[in-house]
């Protein structure tokens, strides 16, 4: 029974070896469907603890999925600092030019959510895939993201968290994901990327410079495989991270209070619908991301406009 119990876990071990090989050799391929469900991340992976296995191929494997992990608890932390508590993402500007809603503030919020996540999708999420994709062409998409951003305070507020997500990668993340000591190497090719694009940045005198401008989706795929997280993660990271800001500015607008906004966050409505606008962009090249959502560019457009404000635009 004993040596029953050693073949079956040897052969368990050989089966979990085996899908790790495969999902890494679908990670590096040109992801031509999108995702059915949740990102498998997520689960924390049980690892057999099997002593007749290589133990250097379980190692690596346990550290890979930790460092993952890890990466995946800071890109989704609120604590971040990069400046997204500043902005309303247009929420401010929607209440104030929507006044009959101001009777139902928390039903206008709703709806103003899954406008907002439809835009982020459909705008920025392509350039997320595509920096993740290819890294190596960071520098062209931060120039067509520019280029294709007909709003200023969206392309003020886009440069901002952008150049914020560059400071916290070379300041805090860089040693530990790219260092010389790192247990899992981080992406090569993803980390010159950031790298060539904070210097080309450095080197632009001022905002007039013909040069790159620092965009937050793309350097945002970029960064995320250099910290070795997927592409699903990348994705979903990404809009929660949106549908969070969005959140955290509708408790400080007194739409609502803190624990409706947490009931929001971790209802499953919002998680379908994250994954739906997630599959719906899975493989929209960058030359067709566009706004879907045309009054949100007016609703953060005219923020700087008001009155009064408790956000910045």
């Amino acid at each position: 029974m004993f040596l029953d119990t050693q073949n079956l876990e040897a052969e368990v071990t050989q089966l979990e070896s085996r899908l790790q090989d495969a999902r890494a050799q679908l990670a590096a391929s040109e992801y031509p469907s999108p995702p059915s469900s949740l990102p498998n991340s997520y689960t924390i992976i049980k690892e057999s603890n099997n002593k007749h296995n290589n133990q250097h191929n379980q190692n690596k494997n346990v550290n890979t999925t930790r460092t993952s992990l890890h990466a995946l608890l800071l890109l989704s932390d609120s604590a971040l600092p990069l400046g997204s508590f500043a902005y309303s993402s247009g929420l401010e500007s929607y209440l104030a030019h929507n006044k009959p809603s101001r009777t139902s503030p928390a039903n206008s919020f709703h709806r103003f959510l899954k406008l907002s996540i439809a835009s982020i999708a459909s705008t920025s999420l392509p350039y997320v895939l595509a920096g993740y994709r290819e890294p190596e062409t960071l520098e062209t998409l931060d120039n067509d993201l520019d280029a294709s951003t007909p709003c200023i305070v969206a392309q003020r507020a886009s440069i901002a968290q952008g150049r914020a997500l560059i400071g916290v990668w070379e300041r805090a993340f860089r040693s530990s994901f790219a260092g010389p000591e790192t247990a899992t190497p981080a992406d090569p090719a993803a980390v010159a990327a950031i790298d060539d694009l904070s210097d080309a940045l450095k080197a632009c005198v001022d905002d007039d410079d013909l040069g790159p401008k620092g965009h937050f989706a793309p350097l945002w795929g970029t960064v995320c495989r250099a910290m070795g997280l997927d592409l699903q993660q990348t994705a979903y990271v990404f809009v929660v991270n949106h549908a969070k800001a969005v959140l955290s500015a509708a408790v400080r607008a007194s739409v609502m209070g803190p624990y409706q906004a947490q009931n929001v966050l971790a209802s499953q409505s919002l998680q379908d619908t994250i994954m739906k606008r997630i599959g719906r962009e899975w493989n929209t090249p960058v030359e067709q991301a566009g706004q879907v959502v045309p009054a949100l560019d007016l609703w953060v457009g005219r923020h700087e406009l008001l009155y009064s404000r408790i956000f910045n635009s």
